[in-house]
């Protein structure tokens, strides 16, 4: 017993003295949707459609429904997410009952309207985490706007190339 006081006294200094992260404040939606959105200086929706088919497919998206008329498109993208100390955690302290993050899938939409002599193009990802027995564990809008970023920086690369037909 006088071998474990001292460490569990360390153990609540550690604790006392670690500094508290403020959350993030919550994006509203109008927030989001400004940054899903960009608008291209091409008027060739089918060119730009194209294009954003394109970089899912180089992204590993599967893309599971495509309607051109309307300008809309689904896919989705799966991802181990196993992380090998969890698992061990958990079934070391749960047994047969544990569970632990085990894949990913990212659903993106895809919204593609003509607007003017421009192309308006919306993007939505969400993230779904499933765990070893494939149950939900949260489902979520992706909200980085680091992560639109990049995706509408390989869409204009795309249509650039295919406006110079490489």
């Amino acid at each position: 017993m006088s071998r474990i006081l001292p460490f569990i006294c360390c153990l609540l200094f550690a604790a006392g003295c670690a500094k508290e992260l403020k959350p993030e404040p919550e994006k509203t939606q109008l927030e989001i949707r400004e940054f899903q959105t960009r608008t291209f200086d091409v008027d060739n929706m089918r060119m730009v459609m194209k294009s954003v088919l394109n970089v899912l497919q180089d992204d590993n998206y599967i893309v599971k429904n495509v309607a051109l008329d309307l300008g809309f498109l689904t896919a989705t993208k799966e991802e181990d997410v196993e992380d090998s100390s969890e698992k061990f955690w958990s079934q070391f302290t749960r047994a047969n009952e544990a569970r632990w993050p085990k894949h990913r899938i990212i659903e993106a939409t895809v919204n593609v309207s003509d607007f003017g002599k421009q192309v308006r193009i919306r993007v939505n990802f969400q993230a779904k985490i499933l765990d070893n027995r494939g149950s939900v564990v949260t489902v979520n809008q992706i909200t980085d706007e680091k992560f639109y970023q990049d995706i509408f920086a390989k869409v204009d690369k795309g249509i650039f190339l295919q406006n110079q037909n490489i």
